[in-house]
Parts: C-alpha cells; structure tokens; sequence
C-alpha cells in the first residue's frame, strides 16, 4: 500500500495556468497520476493540455470528486489557497511554494488544525509525494524512484528526499510511499504524521528519514520510534559541520543556543535503536541490511 495518496487520489492544480504548475502538473499527468483540473478565476472555462480549469476549488470539487489539490502559486496568495482547499472540500494539500511567511504558515496550520482536522497539509516549502508507479504530487522526478516497497521515506531536505529515492532504488529497493515534509519553522505535516502512517501500513516493512539540523523535530521522532515503532528505521541528519546560529538552506535549519544540533539528533535517534548513517549511502546501506534481517530480499 501507500500512504496520503494512491493510483485513485483524483488533483486539482492551484496554479496550473502558471509556468511551473503547468510544467509539473503535466509531468504529474504523465506519470500517471490523476490530474483532473486546474483552478484559476480568470481562466475558467479553459484548458491546459485537456485538463479543464475551473473559477475555484468548490467548483473543482463539485466537477471531478477530486480530494488532493497542489498549490503552484506565489508566496503572498498560499494562505488563501490553502483554506480554499480546505473550505471547497479537499482532504490532502501539497503546498510545494517557497518563501510562504512564516506568520500565514502559523496562521493556516492553526486554522486548519482548529477548522478542519481531517485535512492533511503538506508543506509550504516542500517537494511533496510520491507514492512510485501510483501517484505523484510536486517536483519528485519520478524515474529516481522504484515501486513496490517495502521500505517508506520521510524527510525534512528536498534534496537529500531525491537522493534516498535514488540510494534505495541503486540498491534495488522499491519505496511505498516518500513524503518531503520541508524544512520550514510550521510544516504542515510532521515525522511523527509519517511515522504513524508508516508504522499501520502493512506493506510498509522498514522506514527511513532524513533529518537535518535546526528544531527539535527529530527528538521528537525519536521519542514516537522508541515508544511506537515496531519496524526498524534508518536515518541520516545533515548538518553536523554547520556553524551555531547560522541559517542553513531551509528556515528552520538553524542551531540557536547549543540546541538543535545534527550530533544531538544522531544521538536521540541511536538511543531510539534507530541506525543512523554519517552520509545518505551510509543510511541506505544501513536500510540494505535492515531488509535482509527481515529477510525481504
């Protein structure tokens, strides 16, 4: 199985008449994931590449029965998407955008949090999900990553996401589902949201994350895995050169006031039996020889 999404999760693309949404949202398509409409008040009645585009999410919804939408728009209109797709009836939101302010990030988290607990957001600030051979949802390449399991990926680096794909699939491992939460100081979904989804998915055997420095994230993970995990996990965090108090790539990759930091995470996550890897190649052949003991190979 996957988790979040599958071969049936119908899509509307926020942002569809725009370059990038465009650009992925036909990629999507082409992956084979089911892209059924764009949403664009001033488009409506239009068309990209056969995907019809509608005024807005309710209108979307009411069309195509779709439940996930993608939000490809700039910073300054995420929040409004974001509760459009909530209020229009949407269940899982992928807001891969960059640069979203931290205070509309806090401000839509809590109101959906408060308003709409079912609903499951992804990002800002992320590369999204795939679930391989099933469904794509972002900027994932989708040929770097191999179906059919049994080994779920969590991470908080878009970057290092493609690379563990890509470290599994070298090795001959296939993936359930990979979720790139982000790096931003309010994710909409968290480790612990994958963990959990990962530990009741019965094809997912085994799980790895990738961490990176800033936040307390990855002690908190730590602690879910030691008290609820039954399935092994590898793991890698970036950043064990990065300087205290410098900004590192993602927002919420900064160390402040000696906590944070990539060694303190490593040593949480080993004290929770999880292996944990000094690079991303050592991390997945740590995941080689978790698949072997549970005799998967």
């Amino acid at each position: 199985m996957s988790i979040f999404v599958d071969e049936n999760t119908k899509v509307i693309y926020q942002g569809l008449t725009g370059s990038q949404g465009r650009y992925y949202g036909l990629l999507n398509r082409d992956y084979g994931t089911k892209v059924v409409a764009g949403t664009n008040p001033r488009k409506a009645g239009e068309d990209v590449d056969g995907i019809p585009i509608y005024a807005n999410i309710q209108e979307a919804v009411d069309a195509t029965g779709a439940t996930a939408s993608c939000i490809f728009i700039p910073a300054a209109g995420v929040q409004s998407a974001v509760l459009e797709a909530a209020e229009g009836g949407i269940e899982f939101i992928v807001a891969i955008t960059e640069g979203v302010p931290a205070h509309d990030e806090a401000y839509f988290y809590n109101y959906l949090q408060n308003e709409f607990p079912n609903v499951q957001l992804l990002g800002p600030n992320c590369p999204g999900i795939i679930s391989p051979g099933k469904c794509n949802i972002g900027i994932t390449a989708g040929h770097i990553a191999k179906p059919g399991g049994p080994v779920g990926i969590v991470s908080r680096s878009g970057t290092l996401t493609y690379q563990a794909l890509y470290e599994l699939k070298e090795k001959g491992i296939g993936c359930t589902t990979c979720v790139g939460i982000g790096g931003d100081p309010v994710p909409g979904t968290s480790f612990i949201d994958c963990l959990k989804a990962f530990e009741e998915d019965p094809e997912t055997k085994a799980v790895m994350m990738i961490g990176e420095i800033g936040g307390a994230a990855e002690e908190e993970a730590a602690e879910f895995i030691a008290n609820n995990m039954t399935k092994p996990v590898s793991a890698y965090v970036a950043g064990v050169t990065a300087p205290p108090g410098k900004k590192m790539g993602h927002a919420g990759a900064i160390v402040s006031g000696g906590k944070g930091t990539a060694q303190a995470k490593m040593d949480a996550l080993r004290d929770a039996n999880v292996r944990v890897g000094l690079n991303p190649t050592e991390a997945g052949e740590h995941m080689v020889d978790i698949i072997a003991e549970l005799g998967l190979t």
